[in-house]
């Protein structure tokens, strides 16, 4: 059997305890002619720091898909995906394209920031629109995209874009 370190998973060859918050590239795939970026959008520390709430996390993943879908401009159609980490700590956003970290930190400030301002209902909050649609927190999310921002963005450096050995 393989060992952890081992792994075709990136994630898993991390010191979890060494990582800070931050903007990581996790891996990269080739898809035909594209290159696909997955970023490790970090926003608890491991291990150390209280995971982000399920309805935190629900009512993020909306805002996020919102944000990057209607509100992004030319980054818009380059989004394939963000979701959470089943470990609570952050998010997974994939976008099409040979990507570092410091190429997406305007588009998070950006995005984050409207999170952190966002007034109204969760969008496609309904029973209609949403497999879970009771469980949103609106203030929890916009806490901790405040969080993120001030906390990381705001400040970013090497040890928030360069995955620990």
């Amino acid at each position: 059997m393989k060992k952890p370190q081992d792994s075709p998973v990136v994630s898993f060859t991390i010191n979890h305890d060494k990582l800070f918050p931050g903007v990581y590239v996790s891996r990269k795939d080739k898809v035909g002619s594209s290159t696909i970026t997955t970023f490790d959008l970090r926003m608890k520390k491991p291990n150390s720091e209280i995971v982000l709430d399920n309805h935190a996390i629900h009512t993020l993943e909306h805002l996020m898909a919102v944000y990057l879908r209607g509100y992004s401009g030319e980054w818009a159609e380059k989004i394939i995906y963000i979701g959470p980490m089943g470990c609570r700590t952050g998010m997974y956003l994939l976008v099409n394209g040979d990507l570092e970290s410091n190429d997406i930190i305007v588009l998070l400030k950006n995005m984050f920031g409207f999170i952190k301002d966002f007034e109204g209902e969760v969008p496609a909050a309904t029973s209609v629109e949403c497999g879970n649609f009771r469980d949103h927190d609106l203030e929890a999310a916009k806490f901790e995209a405040k969080q993120f921002v001030d906390k990381v963005l705001s400040c970013i450096g090497e040890k928030n874009t360069v995955y620990p050995i």
